[in-house]
């Protein structure tokens, strides 16, 4: 990438950096801190799978709603205006606890987490998307998601180092500033920006005509500006792109929220794994994943394409899952945790080739419609994998297999693997004639 695209994103990655820090510096202790509040003393609990598993679903229920209906208003309002929602909301559950981590206030802490995350869960993601295709073009704009990405990245690697040496009253405390500097920062330095770009023939076009829809039984007035179901149906079906790559990333978003909700309370059980060990396995796979996405990422890009770069970082994303399912001893575990370093891979490539079949005032709806898809199948994932998981670390297991979720997690990664391969195939509309037209101001159907 041109040094001046660099420094025209210089203070949205410093307000992402930020905001990442002080979400992931949480992630190594929660565990331990849900597992004392709910079941103290023991190293499996039910109860905080479950409750785990349905915040999780809850949560993708908001996203679900929240981040196209966010992502198309920031096509029309600007990105900035947008971003400070959720970034403000964040605040709140990490003051909670901050302040006490006894039980009332982990429950506390349980409901308002699971509210704000309905409003801000990938809404932060999707709008830094859609701000970097404002200012990127197309050409570009995969080597700019794997530097956003990567970004995210270093924010882990360093949140996760800090958590390793912090005491949990201080982890709280230290995220909860951050995230207000986060917001303070963004106001203050970040740009405003709204649509932008550089795509001539786009899937969606401005052009007034719709996609075989009759806007004359569509409700008028303030709903106009809403995102329109028709918008992403026609997308679907106009782009075989896009609608392959929304598939593949709902299946690896089903695998990793199976993987967010079961792996540490499996390797807890399986290993007794506690929050430092936790954190050495969050560090191999953040500074993995920065160094890849940072250094390499855009030159394999330029060699290989977006599309077989999806397709390779699917399956080794796969055989490390079943690896993990299999593994009999901690050591096998840090291992195949460098493998897991290609999942880093997807979400950028995924979200740089659904934004080429879009026009340049599109990009925050199409972002919001791949990030709603990640957050339905999010919401999917715990109902199917928790029970799944609590049953097989419990006595009760039809048979001696702790890692069967896991490894059911694994076989999902390998559908969204061979899904990929059929990408390829696909020729690029960049080109080429428009096939679905579409008012950028239709109202909601």
């Amino acid at each position: 990438m041109e040094m001046e695209s660099l420094r025209e994103l210089s203070h949205l990655l410093v307000t992402l950096f930020l905001t990442g820090l002080a979400g992931f510096i949480v992630i190594p202790g929660i565990t331990d801190v849900t597992m004392s509040a709910l079941c103290p003393g023991q190293d499996h609990c039910s109860l905080a799978i479950y409750l785990t598993g349905f915040q999780q679903a809850i949560t993708g229920v908001g996203a679900l709603v929240m981040t196209p209906l966010i992502g198309n208003l920031s096509d029309e309002y600007g990105r900035k205006a947008l971003l400070t929602l959720p970034l403000t909301v964040s605040i709140i559950p990490q003051v909670i606890l901050a302040y006490s981590r006894t039980t009332n206030f982990f429950y506390a802490y349980f409901v308002v987490r699971t509210l704000t995350a309905m409003v801000g869960e990938g809404c932060v993601s999707s709008l830094a998307l859609a701000y970097v295709a404002d200012k990127v073009p197309h050409m570009r704009r995969a080597s700019a998601f794997g530097i956003l990405s990567g970004v995210g990245s270093a924010s882990f690697v360093c949140g996760t180092l800090a958590a390793r040496f912090l005491s949990p009253a201080s982890t709280f405390q230290v995220a909860a500033l951050l995230s207000m500097i986060a917001v303070v920062y963004m106001r203050i330095f970040l740009k405003e920006s709204v649509g932008g770009g550089d795509l001539r023939q786009p899937i969606l076009t401005e052009s007034g005509e719709e996609c075989a829809n009759d806007s004359s039984q569509r409700t008028t007035g303030v709903f106009k500006k809403l995102p329109s179901v028709g918008d992403v149906i026609c997308l679907l079906k106009c782009s075989p792109t896009f609608s392959q790559s929304a598939v593949v990333l709902f299946l690896q978003s089903l695998a990793d929220g199976g993987i967010q909700a079961s792996l540490l309370y499996y390797l807890k059980a399986r290993f007794k794994f506690n929050k430092n060990q936790f954190a050495d396995l969050m560090l191999i796979i953040g500074i993995g994943g920065t160094f890849t996405q940072l250094l390499l990422m855009p030159l394999i890009v330029s060699a290989i394409g977006e599309e077989k770069l999806l397709s390779t970082g699917l399956l080794l994303a796969c055989l490390s899952t079943l690896a993990n399912s299999i593994s009999w001893s901690p050591w096998v575990t840090y291992v195949i945790a460098v493998c897991a370093v290609s999942t880093v891979f997807v979400r950028p490539t995924i979200c740089s080739i659904g934004s080429k079949q879009v026009g340049p005032n599109q990009q925050g709806m199409v972002q919001g419609c791949l990030s709603g898809v990640s957050s339905f199948a999010n919401i999917i994932s715990p109902l199917m994998f928790s029970p799944l998981t609590a049953l097989f670390l419990s006595e009760e297991a039809p048979f001696y297999f702790p890692g069967f979720s896991i490894m059911c997690l694994g076989l999902v990664q390998m559908v969204g693997f061979v899904q990929s391969i059929m990408i390829w195939a696909v020729p690029s509309n960049a080109g080429g004639k428009t096939i679905c037209n579409m008012s950028r101001n239709d109202p909601l159907v």
